[in-house]
């Protein structure tokens, strides 16, 4: 592991994760050779990069494999006194858990181990207070540290009055938290009714789109499989990519020109996470309200991820939380590039043979830009919003307005010239051909 720069003023972190056992099958309970251990997803890898993602230099990392968690202290005394002693010798003032700490965890751990400790929570409302940029992101994220912060008031507050300084620690330091429960409480009201407003604007907004018949295809996915690149690749958008995790996180929404000439809404919203804290799906709900109205969900997967199917799964999770997991759905198996040319042609010799079954998936790189116009295709296929029809019309020569709205909103599939007239066979939405009605043949 790479030695920190001198100057390097990120802080030193040690990552712990907990692995509990389970009997092989048909074991009985209490046997003693009959545990093996369930490694969690990816074992410590995943905490990694959101560890780097919050600007940490990881300086060790400890898996320990336990029969349950300890209520008390979660890894047990004697596991935390070899914490404590690695601790020590990397000179790391801070300790990250792969786990959800409850108060009284939390507060031994800390006691136990001499220095600050978070975890996975903590770390993820961190990230996501360094990447909210509009005024609804920092609303969202405040709501969700504040309800996060609540239970865990009782014996810290010194530390509280250390917030706003590093990892786990961003955020809404400058509110003074540890006044007293009641002020937290003010405040969460208070911020409450400032989303709500951000959510009835929304649904304004939603509503004057909804005039116009426009689909709303909506982004989804596990963090850093790609969304964004995807987004920008479709729609020239320009959102900020980058490796780390929800390197974005406020939500865009652009048009896009499809096939068929129609016009869709794509938003791209944030990244999803196994085990993604409740109170934050809570507070972004307003946010991912555009999921729950979209006419069509493009599911995003990182194919050469070799964890791809257990995040799928858990973005099939979410989207069931969300009320939004028998909306139309198109998988997009994204990043490609990135496969080896014998891999990409087992997965597309799979996937064809799978198609009878109701597959219907999408194979692009957002990076390089191939297997976008297949994509695009799919698209228009499966929207619903605004459908095509296939007409005849006849119109006056006499009619250049008529001529160029076809052109513009459909596809002219044969024209010729009868008399003083086009006479043109076209596929156009629902909404020009009500607008063209009277030129239509029957």
């Amino acid at each position: 592991m790479k030695t920190p720069q001198a100057n390097d003023n990120r802080e030193r972190v040690l990552l712990v994760g907990v692995s509990l056992k389970r009997r092989a099958p048909g074991q009985p309970k209490g046997a003693p050779n009959g545990a093996v251990a369930t490694p969690r997803r990816g074992s410590l890898d995943e905490l990694e990069e959101l560890t780097l993602s919050a600007g940490g230099v990881i300086a060790g990392k400890l898996l320990q494999v336990r029969d349950a968690i300890d209520p008390a202290t979660l890894v047990g005394h004697g596991k935390l006194e070899e914490i404590r002693g690695e601790a020590e010798a990397q000179q790391v003032p801070l300790v990250i858990v792969d786990h959800d700490l409850t108060p009284v965890q939390l507060r031994n751990m800390e006691k136990g181990l001499g220095r600050r400790v978070i975890d996975r929570t903590q770390l993820i409302l961190d990230i996501f207070a360094t990447h909210a940029r509009t005024r609804e992101g920092q609303l969202q994220v405040e709501l969700a540290q504040l309800n996060y912060l609540l239970p865990r008031l009782t014996g810290r507050g010194e530390e509280l009055s250390r917030l706003g300084g590093g990892i786990g620690t961003r955020g809404p330091g400058e509110q003074k938290l540890e006044t007293d429960r009641r002020r937290i409480r003010e405040r969460v009201k208070k911020i409450e009714k400032a989303i709500e407003m951000v959510r009835k604007q929304r649904g304004t907004r939603r509503y004057a789109r909804q005039s116009v018949p426009l689909g709303v295809i909506a982004l989804v996915g596990y963090t850093n499989a790609g969304k964004s690149a995807l987004f920008n690749a479709l729609t020239k958008a320009g959102v900020f990519t980058s490796s780390k995790m929800f390197a974005t996180l406020d939500p865009t929404i652009r048009a896009v020109r499809l096939p068929s000439r129609r016009r869709a809404l794509l938003s791209d919203t944030v990244g999803f996470l196994r085990d993604l804290p409740h109170d934050l799906v809570a507070a972004f709900r307003a946010t991912l309200e555009e999921v729950q109205e979209a006419a069509l969900i493009l599911h995003v997967t990182d194919i050469s991820n070799p964890h791809h199917a257990e995040q799928d799964a858990e973005v099939l999770k979410i989207l069931r939380e969300l009320g939004a997991e028998d909306h139309p759905r198109l998988h997009v198996l994204n990043k490609i590039d990135a496969l080896a040319p014998e891999e990409l042609a087992a997965l597309r010799e799979a996937n064809a043979q799978a198609n009878g079954h109701g597959q219907n998936n999408a194979f692009t790189s957002g990076l390089t830009g191939e297997g976008l116009p297949e994509l695009l295709e799919k698209i228009d296929a499966a929207l619903t919003v605004d459908a095509l029809m296939r007409l005849r019309l006849r119109l006056p020569l006499s009619d250049g307005r008529s001529l160029s709205l076809v052109k513009a909103s459909g596809r002219v599939l044969r024209s010729e010239l009868i008399g003083g007239n086009y006479v043109i066979e076209a596929e156009l939405p629902q909404s020009t051909a009500r607008r063209l009605r009277s030129f239509i043949l029957q």
